[in-house]
């Protein structure tokens, strides 16, 4: 049972523990991993939410409907950046009348810290959804995620 539950403590990203993981007592450990599922499970929600409200107003032909450029609750731009450790995940989503290049948001991550691993993009609608995974050059420096939020944030609007 130990092994197990030290198996599950190191599967939570460090940022939701507000100590040292050793400092935290199993029971406690316990509490935050339940927490930690929860808000995930509501998050999956939430996203599954956007998605209907997206994709119903794309028709089965692919084509846009008049609502498809203003879905309800999601307001352009957006940005979402995920602190995993030495990994972070940035998802943006813009207008089709956007005013940045991707080489741009690059750039910020690198200048940063962290190296892009991976950057997609797809269109829905009038939405333009960019995905980047990237990882701290320097695992034990990590990257400063509020640093990179706020710079993006800058280049975005």
């Amino acid at each position: 049972m130990k092994t197990l539950c030290s198996k599950l403590t190191s599967l939570i990203p460090h940022h939701i523990f507000k100590l040292s993981k050793e400092t935290v007592s199993q029971p406690d450990q316990l509490d935050l991993a339940a927490a930690y599922l929860k808000h995930l499970t509501e998050r999956i929600e939430k996203l599954k939410k956007t998605k209907d409200e997206v994709m119903k107003s794309v028709e089965p032909s692919g084509r846009v409907t008049e609502t498809a450029a203003a879905p309800v609750g999601l307001s352009s731009p957006v940005v979402e950046l995920r602190d995993l450790g030495s990994s972070i995940e940035l998802v943006l989503i813009t207008g089709l009348n956007r005013n940045f290049r991707l080489y741009q948001v690059i750039s910020i991550l690198e200048q940063e810290g962290a190296e892009v691993v991976s950057a997609s993009f797809s269109t829905v609608g009038g939405k333009i959804f960019h995905s980047l995974h990237a990882q701290a050059k320097l695992s034990r420096v990590g990257v400063e995620t509020t640093r990179v939020c706020q710079r993006l944030q800058e280049l975005i609007r």
